[in-house]
């Protein structure tokens, strides 16, 4: 499976070996718990990889139309970076996360997004009168096609519930601010520094979207990182209210996904075992998350 990635696999494999010697890594009892952990490695790699990869070559207008057949949002943001219009990159990052990308496609968003067909939402209409969109979904929100992805199982698009969508846009609204995405990450970088770690950090522990907790927030900014609209990098793994991450984490250093160990000291000995593979926190947060699902067999997980 993925043979070009072969040599990157065996160096993961190599790194992991002497680190379980190193740091007395407890998770790693085998070859079979080496080898499952070192495919999530490559599987983490390779959706960092295609991000790269769509960025790279210039993209069509087809691809960030909502009512084309060939919408892509994840292509559409690369386009609209293409093209200078941040805003729209940054509103379609929002939508992405909003809704997550179940195994079906991104029928939901489309639909959203697209106005069933009859124009589009896009960032520039939205700030100019909020309220037109938040009517529009209460009055088609039983035609949108779709679901929400598992990251985002507990969202609605029923105003009458406790999660409406109305509520996640107002916050956004709010958070970027008039001035828009370009001026927002601008003062954020202003604000905490340069260093990518610490400026994640930053936007990080100010994201006030209500319904955006710990997932949804590292999702945002990791999209945010890999479209480069803030030159941001996840520095942490981000454990605290982690469900997936800090399983994996655990199982990896105490050889018990549920041990007692406290965030701060499993980071630290994450980032010992970063220095090693030096694959990254958004990397590590994934592969970890997966593995602990299976830790003995490989198995591909998208969505």
């Amino acid at each position: 499976m993925w043979s070009s990635k072969e040599g990157e696999r065996r160096r993961i494999v190599t790194a992991l070996v002497a680190a379980r010697g190193a740091l007395g890594l407890q998770g790693l009892p085998d070859n079979a718990t080496v080898e499952a952990l070192s495919m999530q490695f490559i599987a983490s790699l390779r959706r960092e990889e295609y991000y790269r990869l769509v960025q790279a070559k210039p993209v069509g207008a087809d691809r960030a139309n909502p009512n084309s057949l060939s919408f892509d949002p994840e292509r559409a943001v690369a386009h609209h970076m293409q093209q200078g219009r941040v805003d729209e990159a940054g509103w379609l990052i929002f939508l992405m996360t909003h809704f997550a990308r179940p195994v079906g496609g991104w029928r939901r968003l489309k639909d959203v997004y697209g106005r069933l067909g009859a124009g589009t939402w896009d960032w520039a209409t939205v700030v100019a009168d909020p309220n037109a969109f938040y009517d529009w979904v209460a009055a088609n929100w039983q035609d949108v096609g779709g679901s929400f992805g598992n990251h985002r199982k507990y969202e609605s698009l029923d105003p009458a519930k406790n999660r409406p969508m109305r509520r996640a846009v107002a916050d956004y609204l709010a958070w970027i601010g008039p001035a828009g995405h370009a001026a927002f990450f601008a003062n954020a970088v202003h604000a905490a520094g340069n260093d990518p770690h610490i400026i994640f950090d930053h936007l990080y522990r100010s994201l006030k979207v209500r319904s955006f907790g710990r997932l949804a927030k590292f999702d945002y900014l990791s999209l945010v990182s890999r479209y480069r609209l803030a030159p941001i990098e996840a520095g942490s793994a981000y454990l605290d209210g982690a469900t997936g991450p800090g399983r994996g984490a655990r199982l990896l250093i105490d050889g018990n996904p549920t041990s007692g160990t406290g965030n701060a000291a499993i980071q630290a000995r994450l980032d010992e075992v970063d220095a090693g593979l030096a694959v990254g926190m958004a990397v590590m947060e994934d592969a970890l998350c997966n593995w602990q699902k299976s830790p003995r067999r490989f198995v591909h997980y998208v969505g």
